[in-house]
Parts: structure tokens; C-alpha cells; sequence
């Protein structure tokens, strides 16, 4: 049987506890970073391709395209406009290439059209929220003709009613019909 070390020892009057040994120092987190970036390098992760990507599209390309899977061997990669799409397939085997000296396993390149819509919808949602009939802090507060009922006047506006008769109005030929 091993004995404790001094430090993971407490003696009390007719007692002895041991202690979890002290936690090891603090890593630095640029070290972490480090061993991260090297983890992915290894296991040839998409993180590594993302950081490697603008080196290995070149200035003119990186912007417009990017790294979307890599399974296999297999990497897809987005283009952001169809001559976008047009300038990857042309360029493929100069891809591969760069890839390669890179130090990236990749076996074949699958070229597709992709959108990051994701900015693009937020904006729209933002937008539509900015109109929509419902706030009170742009249209005000009004009565709804049929209910009597405060409303906001953007949907007396838009429905000649509160929000909740037009939902009651919607409901009553579904209801009809069934």
C-alpha cells in the first residue's frame, strides 16, 4: 500500500484525512490555443482548413468561397456567386495542390453554390420587426372597432381590427368548414 505524500495529509487529534493532491498550475491560454491548433492539425479537422483557407485560396478567391465539410477526405467547399463557382472548378487542381503542401489529407474537391444567408436573414427579421404592426412604441396605442378593447394602431391599421378579432375572424370559416 502507498503512502500519501506530507502534502495531501491533514492530521487532526487521533485522525488522519488525506486530501486531493493540489491542482497543477494554470496553462496559459495561448499554449491551450496551441495544443488546440495542433489537435486539429493532427485529426485533419475544417478548423484547420479555416485557418489555412485564405493562404490556400489566394487573396482573390478566399473571399468569395470557403471550406464548408470534409468527410473522407472529401472537401466541400461553398462559392458565393456562380462565377465564384466557376473560377473553384477552373482552379481546382491548384487547389488540391496548395492543399497538399499544406499538409491538408484532402482527395478530391466537391464545388457547390452557397449562400451565407445567415447575416442576410437576421437583417431581414430586424426589418421586418421594425414595421411590424403589433409594436406600440412606432404605431401607438388605439381601440379596436369591434372588441373596444385597446389595440395597437398598427393592426387597426392593417385589419380594421385588434390582432386577436382578426385571429377569431381566421378561425370562424375554418371552423365552418370542418
Amino acid at each position: 500500500m502507498a503512502i500519501a505524500p506530507d502534502s495531501q495529509r491533514r492530521r487532526l487529534p487521533g485522525l488522519e484525512l488525506l486530501q486531493p493532491p493540489s491542482p497543477s498550475p494554470a496553462e496559459q491560454l495561448k499554449s491551450c490555443l496551441g495544443s488546440l491548433q495542433q489537435d486539429w492539425r493532427r485529426d485533419h479537422h475544417l478548423a484547420a482548413l479555416w485557418q489555412d483557407w485564405p493562404e490556400i485560396a489566394g487573396p482573390q478567391l478566399a473571399p468569395h468561397c470557403r471550406p464548408l465539410e470534409l468527410q473522407r477526405g472529401i472537401l466541400t467547399v461553398g462559392a458565393s456567386h456562380p462565377q465564384w463557382r466557376q473560377a473553384l472548378l477552373y482552379n481546382r487542381p491548384q487547389l488540391i495542390s496548395a492543399l497538399h503542401r499544406a499538409g491538408h489529407a484532402v482527395r478530391d474537391l466537391r464545388i457547390q453554390q452557397h449562400h451565407a444567408a445567415q447575416s442576410a436573414a437576421l437583417e431581414s427579421e430586424k426589418s421586418i420587426w421594425a414595421r411590424h404592426p403589433s409594436r406600440t412604441d412606432i404605431h401607438g396605442m388605439g381601440t379596436c372597432p369591434q372588441c373596444n378593447r385597446p389595440a395597437p394602431n398598427g393592426e387597426i391599421q392593417l385589419w380594421s381590427r385588434c390582432g386577436f378579432c382578426h385571429r377569431q375572424q381566421l378561425a370562424v370559416p375554418q371552423a365552418q368548414e370542418a
